[in-house]
């Protein structure tokens, strides 16, 4: 489209000013993290406006949230990292092959009720968790998973409604020839999910790892109820922890930088792979 210079200088404008709302909380975050105890207080209460960048940066602050991190110097912080790592990594995965292989069926294979189980599934996207928290403590109670990473992981190898509904709607635009190709050269549906199903879904794995990935890494009332000992804390829980142990003006620092570090990961798989899930969405993913 030809548009005016005005008009898109207007829009230039307008993305600009949308885009330094959104990081100004982030930039502001790591400024702080990065200022003297003194400074970061001022900062904090408004006594004192923020530089836009430290005129002397500490760096050692980071290290020092990381030492103060748990009960065990040093060590609080890798178990939590650890912890957190392993979880995301497992619900990530368990997502991406569960969805997508509920998502094949309801899309290529012909069984009756099928469509009365689609509907059920996206009933289900309606019910908020708090209703099901306490009944699914108190299955997993009886399991004895309790204090163990279990609860948090095993409920993602059985699908997420959400991402099963964009599996199902992108593989039902694959041409069926492609899937009666496969089945003459002698492939079953396990092979053909595996070996060219899931291949093609790239766009849609992006968009589901990359959501699972965040909301898996940032959740706390997850860990919170289930994870009950400072060795199996994620990072959220060992953020919320040192907010109530250091949770002061004189150390908001600390915590600033601790929140940072937390964040990284997040920051950093988005970017790497920012161009797949741009072209999911752009390829209409959800579209039916």
């Amino acid at each position: 489209m030809n548009r005016s210079p005005l008009t898109n200088a207007l829009l230039w404008f307008v993305l600009i000013l949308g885009t330094a709302a959104f990081i100004f909380p982030l930039w502001w975050m790591a400024v702080v993290s990065l200022e003297t105890p003194q400074r970061a207080e001022a900062a904090i209460t408004g006594s004192a406006g923020i530089a836009l960048f430290p005129p002397s940066p500490q760096f050692e602050n980071y290290a020092t949230a990381i030492k103060e991190t748990g009960s065990v110097p040093w060590m609080g912080f890798v178990d939590a990292l650890a912890n957190s790592i392993v979880v995301t990594v497992l619900v990530v995965l368990g997502t991406v092959i569960s969805s997508s292989a509920v998502g094949y069926a309801l899309a290529r294979l012909r069984f009756r009720g099928r469509r009365g189980l689609f509907l059920i599934m996206l009933g289900t996207m309606m019910l908020p968790g708090q209703v099901t928290m306490i009944p699914l403590f108190l299955l997993f109670r009886q399991f004895g998973w309790i204090d163990t990473i279990l609860p948090l992981v095993i409920p993602a190898f059985f699908g997420n409604a959400f991402f099963i509904f964009m599996y199902r709607q992108f593989i039902a635009q694959i041409p069926e020839s492609l899937v009666e190709a496969a089945r003459v050269d002698g492939l079953g549906h396990a092979a053909i999910w595996w070996r060219i199903i899931l291949p093609l879904c790239r766009p849609v794995t992006a968009i589901c790892a990359i959501f699972t990935f965040i909301g898996t890494w940032n959740d706390f009332l997850g860990p919170l109820i289930y994870l009950h000992s400072d060795e199996s804390a994620t990072l959220a829980v060992a953020l919320n922890g040192f907010k109530n142990q250091y949770g002061g003006l004189e150390d908001v620092h600390l915590l600033m930088a601790l929140s940072v570090l937390t964040m990284i990961p997040c920051i950093v798989l988005f970017i790497a792979a920012q161009k797949t899930f741009v072209e999911g969405l752009a390829r209409g993913a959800v579209k039916g």
